[in-house]
């Protein structure tokens, strides 16, 4: 019997900028059941002559072929609006593509988004029958599973509270231990796992390892964090603009993605800003950053602070909303995080209204090398504002205090921390 699992075949998704639906369930359940079968979609308004005629069509995914063998773990991995999740919502079932089929041998759990799949007025207990029942298990299986879901969502004392009284952090435990733990065979999760804790995170990334070497299931998984798609996935798939830039060796495949990271390290920052994806909570207005008065985009010194200055409009009253920014190195790892709201946890109330928020990186922080700064927003423990965020190319020229002869950052390291020494002589006899 074949290994492959997931078989794409010229896969495309089309969207009808501004239409949601054809307008009735039993429209959008014929569409469905035509789709299902092969055949064409009565509902159907567009097609190639009309898509030549320049109607509001936007393709999400455009002849899109790959499988994947039972047990891979797989990384896809993009810009924003690159199709990631449209894959996935494909693959999951969500959705169905408007060309090309997509053949998938097995079970398919699935976690897209907070709140996918559990019935709001039912309890965290019987979401779990629920879900078990989605993929096809009898109650006896479920039963034999339960306690370690439970356990491993570590909510245990309110498991019989109803899933609608949920914190986002409580869905996604929730929602990932039912999807782990249950009798699946492919398990995708996308970038929902970003509103978890630390600790959850990496407990959560151990599961999915142990379930693909241990047990064979296959995984997809989808992250802007790159150290986590390298701890856990040994090949990778690279979306651009809905297509398939590069498959394979995972390493390639990251080095791939980061060697044209920016769109051109022209592209100013108010550009970065336009190409966000809109966001019902919260927009960024402007970004200044300047060095000694002086407005920069991509290059700075080290001897003295880089000034940055974040205008943006809270769009309404949030509960642990909060900006911050990222230093990564140019393989796109985690060098610093800083928030506007370091001491309160995210839990501070933010009104409606425009804001500015202000912090500067200090002297001789940085090393004379190539990073990215990447300003973004979040609600607290609930998701992350307009995608992933600002991501700027900072190029360090190494001017200041540490103006060596080494021009990357083979003698220093990432970081050119200054720190202060004292150094005192001390007698002879003192040392033994």
């Amino acid at each position: 019997m074949s290994d492959i699992v997931i078989k794409a075949e010229n896969i495309s998704k089309c969207y009808r900028l501004g239409q949601f639906n054809n307008g009735t369930f039993f429209k959008d359940l014929q569409s469905w059941y035509a789709t299902k079968r092969g055949k064409e979609d009565p509902n159907a308004r567009f097609g190639e002559k009309k898509i030549e005629a320049g109607e509001d069509i936007f393709w999400a995914l455009k002849d899109i072929d790959f499988e994947i063998k039972q047990g891979e773990r797989v990384g896809i991995i993009g810009k924003n609006g690159a199709g990631k999740s449209t894959l996935l919502k494909l693959i999951s079932e969500i959705t169905v593509p408007t060309t090309g089929t997509i053949k998938i041998r097995g079970r398919v759990a699935s976690l897209l988004e907070v709140g996918t799949g559990f019935h709001g007025e039912m309890t965290g207990r019987e979401n779990i029958y629920l879900n078990g029942a989605i993929l096809g298990m009898k109650k006896a299986e479920i039963d034999k599973q339960i306690d370690a879901i439970i356990d491993f969502s570590e909510i245990e004392e309110h498991i019989d509270t109803p899933v609608k009284r949920y914190s986002s952090g409580m869905y996604v435990r929730l929602a990932f231990a039912v999807a782990a733990h249950l009798n699946s065979d492919i398990l995708i999760a996308d970038e929902v796992l970003a509103v978890g804790d630390a600790s959850f995170q990496k407990k959560a990334l151990g599961k999915m390892n142990e379930i693909s070497k241990g047990q064979g299931r296959t995984v997809l998984f989808v992250s802007h964090n790159m150290s986590a798609v390298k701890g856990l996935c040994s090949s990778g798939i690279l979306l651009d603009k809905g297509r398939i830039t590069k498959r394979g060796n995972l390493v390639d495949v990251i080095d791939t993605y980061f060697a044209t990271p920016f769109e051109g390290d022209n592209l100013s920052i108010q550009d970065r800003i336009n190409k966000l994806p809109v966001d019902d909570s919260f927009e960024f207005c402007n970004v200044i950053i300047r060095q000694k008065d002086k407005i920069i985009n991509v290059h700075a010194g080290n001897a003295d602070p880089i000034d940055i200055e974040i205008s943006y409009l809270v769009k309404k009253k949030e509960i642990g909303f909060r900006v911050y920014f990222d230093i990564c190195d140019e393989g796109g790892n985690l060098l610093f995080r800083s928030f506007n709201d370091e001491r309160n946890e995210g839990m501070s109330v933010v009104e409606k209204g425009k804001y500015v928020s202000r912090v500067s990186i200090p002297a001789n922080l940085l090393g004379p090398t190539k990073y990215m700064l990447i300003i973004r927003a979040t609600i607290f423990n609930v998701r992350n504002c307009c995608g992933d965020g600002i991501i700027i190319p900072l190029s360090i020229i190494g001017n200041g205090l540490y103006n060596m002869a080494y021009p990357q950052d083979t003698f220093r390291g990432k970081l050119g921390l200054a720190l202060e020494w004292s150094t005192e002589k001390i007698n002879y006899r003192e040392m033994k």
